[in-house]
């Protein structure tokens, strides 16, 4: 019965903390990433990549490098510059938005 209990608790503290971290990303990709990349569909026309529904691992590498200017691009390294771990880790859950 602990053990049940035990995996219930943990399984709704991890439904809970994605919850927070997707509310989190989604007001940080307003503020920062939509104005390119959209919330859900990039603008039309937008040279820029559409970016709801991407990997989350593959959202935060490429974050990550991009801060870390390992990545090049101009726009994006001068943006994701001001991009802490939580913050991009938060963006990826937003926008992987598969849980």
């Amino acid at each position: 019965m602990k053990r049940l209990f035990l995996t219930a608790a943990v399984t709704l503290f991890v439904a809970n903390s994605h919850a927070a971290a997707t509310y989190a990303g989604k007001a940080k990709a307003e503020a920062v990433c939509s104005q390119c990349h959209g919330l859900k569909t990039a603008p039309k026309g937008a040279p820029f990549p559409q970016l709801f529904g991407r990997d989350f691992a593959y959202l935060q590498t490429a974050l990550q490098q991009y801060r870390d200017k390992t990545r090049k691009s101009d726009i994006m390294n001068a943006v994701a510059g001001s991009l802490s771990d939580e913050d991009i880790e938060n963006i990826a859950a937003y926008y992987d938005n598969k849980h």
